[in-house]
């Protein structure tokens, strides 16, 4: 059972890293965000497809960067997690 369970979070891990990342590619490509602060702010004149490239990659690395933040934490929690459980029996052990 114990195999199944370890399983089932790191399954969890991998799916919540793609849809994170699928997420943020989401948004690139229904926002234009990046494409619109490129062309206004910066000046950098990027617009058409070069902007939507840019907004894509963007947003791509953004969520790539949120769901490595956010399975890692997932991971560290459940690893202290693990840790405590492994030391309750020695808590409750009277010697």
């Amino acid at each position: 059972m114990k195999f199944f369970i370890i399983n089932s979070f790191r399954t969890m891990v991998y799916v919540a890293y793609i849809a994170i990342i699928v997420a943020g590619i989401g948004m690139g490509y229904y926002n234009g965000f990046v494409e619109e602060i490129s062309s206004a702010e910066l000046a950098l004149g990027v617009g058409g497809t070069a902007g939507q490239v840019l907004t894509l990659v963007m947003f791509t690395l953004a969520g790539w960067i949120a769901a490595s933040l956010v399975c890692g934490l997932i991971v560290t929690l459940l690893d202290i997690r693990d840790d405590i459980n492994d030391r309750l029996p020695d808590a409750r052990r009277d010697d």
